[in-house]
Parts: C-alpha cells; sequence; structure tokens
C-alpha cells in the first residue's frame, strides 16, 4: 500500500513542476513513514509537513523534492545538510548516490536520526553541532542544503562550497522566508536566485537565530 501511496505521491509532485528523474525516483523509494511519529504513519504520503517533536517538523515531500532539484547534483556528489531532523532528507540524497554528511544542534532528533540510519542501512556521516557554521572538515562540497530559515545566508556556508556548487537555504523572518540558491562562480564570485515563499523551523546557531530569541 506504502508503495502505491508513494507512487501517488510522485505524480502529485510532477503535476507541481518537479522534473528530476532522480529525485522523483528518491521519493518513490524512500519510505517516509519511517521518519515520522507512527500515530502519523496515515499521514505520511500527504504532501504536508509534520510534527516530529521538539518543536521541529518533516519538510512537506513538495519543498524536499524542490530543495533537492534546486542542488542539481549528480551521483558521488558530497553534500552538507543543515538540520538532519527526522532524517528523511537525508535519506533521499542518500538514495540519489550522494556523499552525504549532516549536522543536528538537537541531540536528542541527532541520536534518534542516527539510530534509524543504522536501522535501515543508511551511511550518512552525522554529527552533533551547530550546523550554521558548516563542517569544515569535510569542505568542500557539491551542495549544502539547510532544512531551516536564517535570517540572512550563512557566510560561513558559502565559503565551504566546491566551485560550481550550490548552497540552498531559507532566509527571511520568523513568519515566512524565500528559497535562496547561491552558486558559487569562483573563488570570489556568487550567484543567486530566489523562490518565494516558504515556512521553515528557525535555524539555531551562531550564524542563524539566537536560541533565546526565537519565541
Amino acid at each position: 500500500m506504502s508503495r502505491f501511496l508513494r507512487e501517488q505521491l510522485v505524480e502529485e509532485l510532477k503535476q507541481k513542476g518537479i522534473k528530476d528523474p532522480e529525485v522523483l525516483n528518491a521519493i518513490k523509494t524512500v519510505e517516509r513513514e519511517k521518519f515520522i511519529p507512527q500515530s502519523m504513519a496515515h499521514l505520511a504520503y500527504k504532501d504536508t509537513a509534520l510534527p516530529i517533536g521538539y518543536d521541529q517538523t518533516i519538510s512537506q515531500p513538495f519543498t524536499v523534492a524542490f530543495m533537492t532539484e534546486m542542488l542539481n547534483l549528480k551521483k558521488g556528489d558530497k553534500v552538507l545538510e543543515i538540520g538532519t531532523g527526522s532524517g528523511y532528507q537525508a535519506a533521499i540524497l542518500y538514495q540519489m548516490g550522494m556523499r552525504v554528511y549532516s549536522i543536528e544542534i538537537n541531540l536528542e532528533l541527532h541520536n534518534k536520526a542516527k539510530k534509524l540510519f543504522d536501522e535501515l542501512g543508511i551511511r550518512v556521516y552525522a554529527k552533533f553541532g551547530d550546523g550554521s557554521v558548516g563542517w569544515q572538515e569535510f569542505a568542500p562540497y557539491n551542495g549544502i542544503i539547510v532544512t531551516a530559515g536564517s535570517p540572512s545566508i550563512p557566510n560561513k556556508l558559502t565559503e565551504q562550497l566546491a566551485i560550481g556548487g550550490r548552497l540552498v537555504v531559507p532566509v527571511g523572518p520568523r513568519d515566512y522566508q524565500d528559497l535562496y540558491v547561491i552558486t558559487r562562480l569562483s573563488e570570489e564570485e556568487y550567484s543567486q536566485e530566489s523562490y518565494p515563499r516558504f515556512i521553515f523551523v528557525p535555524l539555531i546557531g551562531k550564524n542563524g537565530w539566537d536560541i533565546n530569541n526565537i519565541k
């Protein structure tokens, strides 16, 4: 049944403009119900965000698909995810054949995601820490995806892009954000596009929102 529901979701995403066959295939393959509370399993293939505890959400499938498509990655590329959350976005990237690095600032979510990755055989380099400063040790990255809204474009992340790499990050006030796609053209040059209008939980950290000022 869940396979049928995933196929239905893929058709819905196609109608909403998602075209990349690798992204659509990953959505069709990864079992989203494994990444949400079991009490909401019946909602797994609705195109909606869902709460996962700790004031966090799993993004709606369209948002996951759109952001992944915007990364413009190819198999074997190295990608950094800021905000592991439930692990679903990382699982999509892994399914597409990426080398995935992921950082989560909430220790409980980090531990739950890491345990789930182990159970599902998903090989993601997962770290507990402040994702807003990136993960310099393994830079540069072909893609960096930020799954939380930032008040500004985190410069520490743009600096960790490879030439030709893309940063996909929601930027704006707390109540809504525009999705920015930053492409590194050379050591010093970047281009940017933006797409309105999305709603994410806040990016907490040194280059994000102060946790004491987000309520």
